[in-house]
């Protein structure tokens, strides 16, 4: 950053906004968690977006002082354009409430519609500045989401998300040996050769990179994409696409681990993203699990509340998805069971 930007962001009393992007199980809300919990006295107002009819980010999310806003309703970039920018409207009014303010996009999110929302509305534009966007990026499983050969009109988020970005947090380092790790960063660079890239696991990064760093250049964007604030269209891959489920009941541990663990085994190439909180039978913690691809993660959660009522909440996002199959694959596991309405 040069001392000219430094001292025209000095001046600038407007809200930074940071951008948190990147593909399905990059590690966003690993991430967020990272900057709620840790002591550095800010005050942030962060707005979530999810894919798919039934929200899991809430429960994932730590318990933390800073107002959180859920968008559940389609992706950011196209269908609830409308509520983030209502959103955003609603909290300039209340901008003694907080210093700033961090959108976490869906996974399937392209990035380039949401700065646009900075700079086409008047109001939000005097009121906010676009810090960074920040993209998250998947050592492990990134290489073949980059290869995609997508329908003609469509574009490859994957892509667009590293292409789009400021930083870049190249994540789960620790789960590919050196030789993939430089196989993904040529490929980054090949996309967007001047981006800082920081390598981590377990999204562990210095917040000081990521936050207040005065990174997004509209000049820059513009020299490139000189359509970038009038070119909305935006198609996504419609063979995609989310499956949840919300149940009513418990689960017996041993035939969800069975039937989770073979899902992804014989389906884990097309499940993009898999994540739930379950109620197991004999256990007064919840049951958390997230997946990106075959790999699965488990552990513990919070404890159930007294009265509070015991429900399954998973979410399955990738290709060619069969909703029968997952729901019958599901009820299998149940002890008892009512459907949520």
């Amino acid at each position: 950053m040069t001392d000219d930007t430094t001292a025209a962001e000095a001046t600038d009393d407007r809200v930074p906004v940071t951008v948190l992007t990147g593909f399905l199980g990059s590690g966003k809300t690993t991430l967020l968690n990272r900057i709620l919990t840790e002591q550095h006295g800010l005050r942030i107002a962060v707005i979530e977006n999810e894919y798919g009819e039934v929200g899991i980010d809430d429960a994932l999310v730590l318990d933390a002082e800073e107002e959180i806003f859920e968008m559940n309703n389609g992706c950011i970039c196209c269908t609830v354009r409308g509520d983030l920018i209502r959103i955003l409207g609603a909290l300039m009014r209340r901008r003694d409430k907080f210093d700033r303010i961090l959108i976490e996009t869906t996974g399937l999110a392209d990035p380039a519609p949401v700065a646009q929302t900075f700079f086409m509305d008047d109001e939000i534009a005097s009121e906010l500045r676009l810090d960074a966007i920040v993209t998250l990026v998947d050592a492990a499983h990134v290489l073949p989401h980059l290869d995609e050969v997508k329908p003609e009109g469509v574009e490859n988020e994957a892509v667009e998300q590293i292409a789009f970005a400021d930083r870049i947090v190249l994540n789960k380092t620790d789960l590919v040996d050196e030789a993939t790790i430089e196989q993904v960063v040529s490929r980054i660079r090949a996309i967007n050769t001047p981006v800082e890239i920081i390598p981590t696991a377990h999204a562990a990064v210095e917040l000081e990179r990521v936050l207040d760093v005065g990174a997004f250049d509209l000049d820059r964007v513009l020299a490139d994409d000189p359509k970038f604030l009038t070119d909305t269209d935006h198609q996504h891959d419609l063979s995609v696409t989310s499956v949840g489920l919300d149940v009513e009941g418990e689960v017996d541990g041993d035939r969800i681990n069975e039937w989770l663990g073979g899902l992804l085994r014989t389906r884990g190439a097309d499940i993009f993203r898999s994540k739930g909180i379950l109620a197991v039978a004999g256990s007064d913690q919840q049951y958390v699990f997230q997946g990106v691809h075959m790999l699965l993660l488990a552990e513990g959660g919070r404890e159930w509340r007294d009265a509070e009522t015991r429900r399954n909440r998973l979410v399955f996002i990738g290709r060619n998805l069969d909703r029968d199959e997952l729901e019958r694959g599901f009820a299998d596991c149940l002890m008892t069971a009512k459907v949520a309405v």
